[in-house]
């Protein structure tokens, strides 16, 4: 089964992300967790992390780093 993909994306406070999916669910992830492993480290500085935004049908921070949408769907609460 393919996991639904990322329709939009909001920023929270506390490195969480709001997230809809195209098959109408909402949920919340936590990016905390990410933050001390490999590219996520740069997202430790509030200001870039705040500078998501959607790239084929998923978030992204720039071209080289984003998160999978199935892993947003999977572990997302």
């Amino acid at each position: 089964m393919i996991n639904p993909r990322v329709e939009s994306v909001l920023v929270l406070d506390n490195f969480q992300l709001s997230i809809k999916f195209t098959n109408n669910e909402q949920k919340l992830f936590d990016m905390k967790p990410y933050l001390d492993q490999g590219v996520f480290k740069v997202l430790k500085d509030e200001t870039l992390f705040k500078k998501v935004f959607m790239q084929w049908s998923t978030v992204a921070w720039s071209d080289d780093l984003d998160m999978s949408s199935d892993t947003l769907y999977i572990e997302g609460e």
